[in-house]
């Protein structure tokens, strides 16, 4: 096994921890990025020597520039890319402000954006690199009360599906992790959640928030496990460009797919009626 240099967003809890501590005990060089000044010497004491440490709020761009910068200059240049930083947002669309969505979208999405724009030049020049980004279940399909959540992980599918096949040629492998629930703090103390305020949704979402609670520290997703797969993948010589994790994702995104390909199949012929007659077609790559 080929040992490499891990750079990992979000390092400090949940799955991005998973990650780094998978890597590590497999003997790889982990870069982990942590909000806290206090959680710093924790995560450099997960393998002295090959855990380091960096302080970043991955939605200050020129951090993320100056910390990758460093990173390359100081430990080498970065071989894989976790970009796990992010948070869920809990609410209904009504209830939950523009504000929240903004915050929700500059952590989830642009924060992801910045940490890859970063690390890529590097990667294209060298003609190697693996880019992971962690976007969810819910970037393939939905469910009441995470419009935001979900919004922004379809949009790191989007973003990274395409930029799968921008670099397919230059050596750069990229693969979209899509985890359903694992048992970490991301519907406990990381969930930011709307205030209740309109009764008409009280009978729908009530019961969903009360059970995603009780939920809490019994997911079935278990990280460690996440992080083998993740290893798995490194290794491949044909990597996915998605990669579900969990029998709940699998079951939930299936359901969700198969929605859309029902719709698409009952319009399809109003949805061909809108061509013109003489129009090119668009080539499919």
């Amino acid at each position: 096994m080929t040992k490499r240099t891990f750079l990992i967003t979000g390092a400090s809890s949940g799955l991005g921890r998973a990650f780094a501590q998978g890597a590590l005990a497999a003997g790889h060089t982990v870069v982990g990025t942590v909000r806290k000044a206090e959680d710093l010497e924790k995560f450099e004491a997960l393998a002295p020597g090959l855990a380091h440490a960096r302080r970043l709020d991955v939605t200050d761009d020129q951090a993320v520039f100056d910390v990758v910068g460093e990173v390359e200059r100081s430990v080498g240049p970065i071989d894989v890319l976790i970009a796990n930083a992010g948070y869920g947002h809990e609410g209904v669309f009504e209830e939950s402000s523009m504000a929240a969505l903004r915050a929700q979208f500059d952590t989830n999405v642009f924060g992801v954006a910045a940490t890859v724009h970063a690390v890529l030049p590097g990667m294209r020049k060298r003609r190697s690199g693996h880019i992971f980004a962690v976007s969810s279940m819910g970037g393939l399909m939905t469910v009441p009360g995470l419009a935001y959540y979900c919004s922004s992980k379809y949009a790191v599918v989007g973003m990274l599906e395409t930029l799968a096949k921008e670099v397919a040629g230059l050596g750069v492998r990229v693969t979209i992790l899509e985890p359903g629930s694992f048992r970490t703090e991301w519907a406990g103390r990381s969930m930011v959640r709307s205030e209740r305020s309109i009764a008409d949704y009280d009978e729908l979402f009530d019961p969903i928030r009360a059970a995603r609670q009780a939920a809490s520290g019994n997911q079935l997703g278990d990280p460690a496990k996440a992080a083998e797969a993740v290893l798995k993948v490194v290794e491949a010589d044909k990597p996915p460009v998605h990669l579900l994790l969990g029998s709940d994702a699998l079951r939930l995104v299936a359901s969700g797919r198969a929605a859309v390909a029902a719709d698409i199949e009952a319009w399809e012929e109003l949805s061909r009626s809108t061509d013109f007659p003489d129009g090119h077609q668009i080539a499919a790559n």
